[in-house]
């Protein structure tokens, strides 16, 4: 998913997920949020679309960005998107990014998959359930930059942290995601467990 570095103080995506871009891709960045994991996909992609709602957020990633080359931000809705059909290499929502989404992940998978090209990759991923308290360490680094409510503490239990402002992020488990992609026609869908902490569901857009 993301590994954290105490140097830099920056989120690393998996070498998972980096093995898998090549030189020549156009990859979204769904959910950018301040641009965490643009600058180490910047590197590996030939271009990054990073899209989230929150305005304050993509200020912060315009600012941090600004040295950061091969990359667009914008302001959109990932289950609203405004990209035509089968345009990306690879769509990204790391970080537990599909938690986030309630009762429009399906329609958030569908988006993805809309806007992938044949032959291209999506990818979803989520926590594991021995990865709990490094989890809700993130989220608690995130609430106190300001860029999601205060955790409630009563509420933040089992797999699931709840905000105050009325953020919320569950745990999706594969039975869940396969249920939501079963639907779908032509493509694959993989889950593959990495470090004991995440989870990452592989859809590959058949040709």
């Amino acid at each position: 998913m993301l590994r954290y570095c105490p140097v830099t103080h920056q989120a690393i995506p998996s070498d998972f997920v980096l093995k898998k871009i090549n030189r020549k891709d156009v990859v979204l960045d769904l959910g950018c949020g301040y641009g965490r994991v643009i600058p180490h996909l910047a590197k590996k992609a030939k271009y990054v679309h990073g899209i989230d709602t929150s305005i304050q957020s993509l200020l912060l990633a315009k600012e941090q960005l600004k040295n950061v080359q091969h990359h667009f931000l914008q302001h959109m809705n990932a289950v609203k998107l405004v990209y035509s059909a089968n345009t990306m290499d690879m769509v990204l929502c790391l970080q537990n990014g599909i938690s986030a989404f309630d009762g429009e992940k399906r329609t958030l998978i569908k988006e993805a998959v809309r806007v992938t090209k044949p032959g291209g990759t999506a990818i979803f991923s989520t926590y594991s359930e021995k990865f709990w308290v490094h989890r809700l360490k993130w989220f608690a680094i995130q609430s106190k930059a300001g860029l999601i409510g205060e955790i409630d503490k009563e509420k933040t239990v089992n797999g699931n942290i709840v905000c105050k402002d009325g953020f919320s992020a569950s745990t999706v488990t594969p039975k869940n995601f396969l249920e939501l992609t079963r639907w779908i026609r032509n493509i694959k869908v993989s889950v593959k467990e990495v470090d004991d902490s995440c989870l990452f569901f592989v859809i590959k857009k058949l040709k």
